[in-house]
């Protein structure tokens, strides 16, 4: 295995606790990383370098992979979400989150195992405001043919590339027959010009959200446009435990960075009995990007070994208290270590 260098943010609250724990466990797995430490959100601002510094943007861009703790970016101060800013300055179009069932965490559903691609760039979350007149404000959704049909063409890749069986777009191109219009006729001619291979078909978002509580087992993969992705990936990880036990992604043509999706959690830091579990599956994530990415399949085989040990923990009842457990962060940490030594 290549030995690759990866930007590390560990974070705020909980972040600098779960990064240390994953970082260990991919040592210990023998994953070839060395790690460049850089800060955003209030630990960057603690430092007096603003929310996002542009050194942090700078070895990103020059080492194309990072894996980011949970960060804080203050409410009503005039910042800008360090998650936007990453997205929008790297063109981290393809926002992606696999959610699947996870032995030893009990939920209403079995045989969950989805993916939620959603198109990060524009969309209402382009955040085009204006106020019309007093009392009446406007906001701009904006969609492009290139955007909606690179995420598209993204997507439908992905599917060819793990074997994924599927593609279901969500839409509401009943009502917004421009935007979602565009972006469903996209993800059609995508599927018909160089993806027949794979399953495609599409829902009324609203439709579509009361048929996954009902039976997510029937979707595969998902995709969407930018607000819709936010709120049914938060929705997916409901069926599965929440936040705790999902991963995520933020990729686009020249960087990735992979992150855990829940906050930073203030009011238990420092106490040492935060869940790394998450940033550990993220970590796994960007362990099979790496292998593409440097061509190098070991680190897929380490992404493999570690994802069977967290799976084995989990099965053996080894979780943290958030999960129904009694076990610390260090201790999660290390039974999954133990796991990949059985």
């Amino acid at each position: 295995m290549s030995t690759n260098k990866i930007v590390l943010i560990p974070g705020d609250g909980i972040g600098p606790e779960v990064t240390a724990a994953v970082k260990r466990i991919l040592a210990s797995a023998g994953a070839e990383i060395e790690w460049v430490e850089h800060h955003a959100g209030l630990t960057a601002i603690a430092q007096e370098r603003g929310v996002l510094p542009q050194q942090t943007l700078d070895a990103i861009v020059e080492h194309r992979i990072a894996l980011k703790g949970p960060c804080t970016t203050p409410v009503s101060e005039g910042f800008t979400s360090v998650n936007v800013q990453l997205r929008q300055k790297l063109d981290l179009y393809a926002a992606v989150r696999p959610v699947r069932n996870l032995s030893g965490v009990s939920t209403r559903f079995e045989g969950v195992d989805l993916v939620i691609v959603r198109e990060n760039t524009e969309g209402l979350y382009s955040g085009i405001e204006n106020e019309i007149t007093s009392g009446v404000v406007t906001s701009l959704k904006v969609a492009t043919e290139a955007a909606c049909t690179r995420i598209a063409d993204w997507a439908f890749d992905y599917a060819v590339r793990r074997n994924r069986r599927r593609v279901t777009v969500f839409h509401k191109a009943n009502i917004m027959k421009l935007t979602d219009g565009l972006f469903l006729r996209c993800a059609q001619r995508v599927h018909d010009q160089k993806y027949k291979i794979i399953e495609h078909d599409h829902a009324i978002i609203d439709a579509g959200c009361m048929r996954l509580v009902q039976d997510p087992t029937q979707f595969d993969v998902l995709l969407l446009e930018n607000l819709y992705g936010d709120v049914v990936s938060d929705l997916c990880a409901g069926l599965v435990g929440g936040l705790g036990v999902v991963p995520g992604a933020n990729i686009g043509n020249e960087q990735a960075v992979f992150e855990a999706v829940h906050g930073s959690a203030p009011d238990i830091a420092g106490k040492g009995i935060a869940n790394p579990l998450a940033l550990l599956m993220s970590a796994v994530m960007m362990l099979n990007h790496m292998a593409d990415a440097f061509h190098d399949e070991a680190y897929r085989r380490v992404a493999e070994a570690i994802k069977q040990a967290y799976d084995k923990a989990l099965e053996d009842g080894q979780k943290t208290c958030d999960l129904g457990g009694g076990l610390d962060t260090d201790q999660f940490a290390q039974a999954v270590i133990d796991r990949l030594k059985g």
